[in-house]
C-alpha cells in the first residue's frame, strides 16, 4: 500500500489537523508516514500544503514528485488546482467548493469550478455548507477528511479513533461534531462514486 496525499488550503482552513489525523491514523495502522508542510503565511490568508506521504514500506523522501500524487485534498476550489500539475492522471482531486477569497483578483468561481470537474476523478463537495447544518462551521475541514476517507485504503474507525484522541481534550462536544463531519463527508463521497 501506498499512498501520496497532497493537502491544500488557506491558513485557519484546518490543513495541519487533517494531516494530523490522517497521520495518526496511519501510525496506528502500522504504516509509515512522512510529512513536509509549508504554512509561511497561513497567519495572515496565504496558502498552506502539507505533502503526507503514507506506504506499508520505508519512505525514503517526504516530498512528492510532479505528477505522482494519488490525491489532492483541498478546503479550498482555486487551491486545489495550484497543485493540479503534482496529480497523477489516475489520482483524486477532492475539493470544497466554498471560497475563501483572500485576493482581489480571485477568478471567477464558476470557472475555477468547471476546471475541477473537467478533471475525470473529482469530488467537489459544500463542506462548508455541511459543516454548518451539523451546527460546527469550523469542522468543514473534518467534512473534507470524510470524503476522501473512502481512497486512503484505511479502515474508517482508525480516522474515527483518531478524531477521538486529537479533539478529546476539547470535550465530548467537539468530539461529537467532529465525528458527524467526518461521517457527513464519508457519506457523501459514497453516494457520489457508486
Amino acid at each position: 500500500m501506498k499512498k501520496d496525499i497532497i493537502l491544500a488550503g488557506v491558513g485557519g482552513q484546518g490543513i495541519l489537523s487533517i494531516a494530523a489525523t490522517i497521520g495518526l491514523a496511519a501510525v496506528n495502522s502500522g504504516l509509515f508516514l512522512k510529512q513536509a508542510e509549508v504554512h509561511g503565511m497561513s497567519q495572515r490568508g496565504g496558502d498552506v500544503q502539507s505533502h503526507l506521504r503514507l506506504s506499508d514500506k520505508e519512505i525514503a523522501s517526504d516530498l512528492i514528485p510532479c505528477g505522482k500524487a494519488d490525491m489532492i485534498l483541498s478546503v479550498e476550489p482555486m487551491e486545489s488546482l495550484r497543485y493540479l500539475p503534482m496529480l497523477s492522471p489516475e489520482g483524486w482531486l477532492i475539493t470544497n467548493i466554498k471560497p475563501f477569497i483572500n485576493i482581489t483578483n480571485y477568478p471567477e468561481l464558476e470557472k475555477v469550478l468547471v476546471e475541477v470537474k473537467s478533471y475525470k476523478n473529482n469530488i467537489a463537495i459544500d463542506a462548508d455548507q455541511i459543516a454548518a447544518d451539523l451546527g460546527s462551521p469550523k469542522s468543514a475541514n473534518i467534512v473534507m477528511l470524510g470524503a476522501a476517507s473512502p481512497f486512503l485504503d484505511m479502515e474508517f474507525s482508525l480516522f474515527e479513533d483518531s478524531i477521538k484522541f486529537i479533539f478529546g481534550k476539547k470535550g465530548e462536544d467537539v468530539v461529537k461534531v467532529n465525528l458527524d463531519a467526518l461521517h457527513a463527508g464519508r457519506a457523501f463521497a459514497e453516494k457520489y462514486i457508486k
